[in-house]
């Protein structure tokens, strides 16, 4: 998540950073946390003086770096490159300021499996180091599989490049079937072999436009903010289109079909490139807290959703999702700094 707030950690969130990528099972809890402190207390990284080192967190690879100056942490972030190194080697971290974005990092696993039987996969995943270096790879597993982490929109990057990668080896497979298909005609004992990499091995792996009309993948907080809005249900009725969607954690694939039959054939794409443009333009608009309940006592979890029920329809911009550990509130700005302004205040006057 974009950032975790402990309520009793409002007036720290200004001296803390989010620190993504950190190595999974390759140190115990307690020796990573050092790791960390001793890294961005080092001058050389721009850090200073480190009052507390949250982690582990909700998210796996994600830690919170408080500091003892609101200028330390300013610093930290602004500095485009941090190596946490090891004996393992350099492991480049992603450093943000706490509530800079909706969000933080995203990571995804891949199956690249897919295509080994047309290319190295070695050489495939050197390749998209190469063409989206914000991205952080883990070691390529025996069966094809790679564990990504970085931004939404690099993860965006990288499913693009994957799919132009396999439309071009379907486009290449294609046209080795056309081939051997002339061959065949011409020469009516040769049969067309189906191995591995036929035509099938990669029909999964490119946009099923046929049966599904067009595909988009938005952040879930970012969709969950349109639907909100209206924008989306707005859209789908002014373009006769419906939509299934799925909703897989941090990721939601939206399959966009015309509504009815005699519409415009070019509606789904035109739907999908308006939503892709709003969605874009509000993953740099909107920044999201989240508010802890977990380990509190009744009574203080419940001062905070009353809380929060109370300032809903003040704010009525404000996205506020209650899960059972958590409340996510989401929005701009200057709406979510006023939000948790007056929350506070709210929580105070309970508290009284």
């Amino acid at each position: 998540m974009a950032s975790v707030l402990n309520v009793k950690q409002f007036k720290a969130s200004e001296r803390t950073i989010i620190v993504a990528g950190l190595p999974v099972g390759l140190f115990n809890d307690l020796l990573l946390t050092t790791l960390v402190k001793k890294h961005f207390q080092d001058i050389k990284n721009e850090g200073g003086v480190v009052e507390d080192v949250i982690y582990p967190t909700r998210t796996k690879g994600v830690a919170y770096v408080i500091f003892k100056e609101k200028k330390v942490a300013e610093n930290v972030s602004r500095k485009k490159k941090h190596y946490l190194a090891e004996k393992v080697g350099p492991i480049q971290l992603t450093v943000s300021h706490f509530s800079e974005k909706v969000f933080s990092s995203v990571k995804a696993v891949l199956d690249l499996s897919i295509f080994r039987t047309q290319i190295i996969l070695e050489s495939l995943v050197t390749d998209l180091k190469r063409k989206i270096p914000s991205l952080c790879f883990s070691p390529l597993e025996h069966n094809g599989r790679i564990s990504v982490q970085g931004s939404f929109l690099a993860i965006k990057k990288l499913k693009e490049s994957l799919l132009l990668k396999a439309s071009s080896l379907l486009e290449t497979d294609r046209h080795f079937i056309s081939e051997r298909e002339k061959r065949g005609r011409q020469s009516p004992r040769k049969s067309l072999p189906r191995g591995g990499n036929s035509l099938e091995s990669l029909r999964p792996s490119v946009p099923e436009t046929t049966r599904c009309g067009e595909m988009l993948v938005l952040e879930t907080d970012v969709f969950l903010y349109l639907k909100k809005s209206g924008f989306y249900e707005s859209t789908l009725k002014k373009f006769h289109v419906q939509c299934q969607e799925k909703v897989d954690g941090e990721i939601t694939t939206i399959c966009i079909k015309n509504a009815r039959d005699g519409c415009q054939p070019n509606n789904e794409k035109v739907v999908r490139e308006f939503i892709e443009k709003h969605s874009h333009a509000l993953h740099f608009e909107l920044r999201k807290e989240t508010f802890v309940l977990e380990g509190k006592e009744p009574r203080e979890e419940r001062n905070i959703k009353l809380a929060c029920e109370q300032l809903r329809s003040r704010y009525f911009q404000v996205l506020i999702n209650f899960y059972k550990t958590h409340i996510d509130i989401i929005g701009s700005s200057s709406d979510i700094y006023l939000f948790k302004k007056d929350l506070m205040k709210l929580i105070r006057q309970t508290v009284k």
